[in-house]
């Protein structure tokens, strides 16, 4: 069985993800902060779920609890583990948090995203993928986007981050030919989801009898992932190692 590291696994996104490749027998290494952003608990019950899926189905899992900006713990992971595969989905999020807390952003996801690309680099691993985010097309007026969209004008300094993280990735990919693929996500919801959300935050204004909040007057439309469905995506582009070249989707 092959092992892969998932950082962010006691996240929304990350917990999927390291879920779903237990049931494929893959052996997990997850590593997050489990930090204070939103509720704990809600964490610590995904961790809770992720240690029953890898007994379920006879799989390895173990857990790091360390900030990616360690990069001391980041080393350590790599050195003692042999990974084929490195799914990069730890990040500070929360456009509207980066305005008030951007020092977070700047340890988490510029600082550790560079950790992890050195060590990727460092230890040869087969194919990096990593969650960037759809804040990255700034105020676009054209729709939908493409992946050919200018992205040079992110809006918030979360969005920077994310732009960052792709320009960085490019250059590793560019000069030491490590192979990287960048997956923009769209707004995912579904079961274990971020109680930052809106979603979330609508339900629990309803369900407390109070009015709902809506941004600028309700006069936009987003568009919403279905959590499996981003699963499957990234799932997808395991076995598809670019060749030469950093691949956005």
């Amino acid at each position: 069985m092959k092992k892969i590291l998932v950082t962010g696994n006691a996240g929304f996104i990350g917990f999927h993800v390291a879920k779903r490749l237990m049931k494929m027998r893959y052996h997990v290494i997850g590593f997050d902060d489990v930090n204070a952003y939103y509720d704990q608990k809600l964490k610590k019950a995904r961790l809770d779920i992720l240690r029953k899926t890898a007994k379920k189905y006879k799989v390895k899992y173990h857990f790091i609890k360390r900030n990616l900006s360690d990069e001391k713990a980041v080393k350590k992971c790599f050195a003692k583990n042999k990974f084929d595969t490195v799914i990069h989905l730890a990040a500070q999020a929360g456009v509207r948090y980066s305005v008030y807390k951007p020092i977070n952003y700047l340890k988490s996801n510029i600082i550790g995203f560079f950790n992890i690309l050195e060590c990727s680099r460092k230890y040869k691993i087969r194919h990096l993928i990593f969650g960037s985010s759809s804040s990255v097309y700034g105020s676009q007026k054209k729709y939908p986007v493409s992946e050919k969209n200018n992205t040079d004008l992110p809006l918030s300094f979360y969005a920077a981050t994310k732009k960052s993280n792709e320009v960085m990735a490019h250059s590793y990919s560019n000069i030491y030919k490590l192979p990287c693929t960048g997956l923009r996500f769209f707004t995912v919801y579904g079961p274990f989801g971020r109680p930052d959300m809106a979603l979330f935050k609508f339900t629990q204004q309803i369900l407390k009898g109070k009015k709902i909040k809506l941004f600028n007057k309700g006069n936009h439309i987003r568009d919403f992932t279905f959590i499996d469905d981003a699963v499957s995506g990234i799932l997808s582009v395991l076995k598809k190692t670019p060749k030469g070249k950093i691949l956005f989707s």
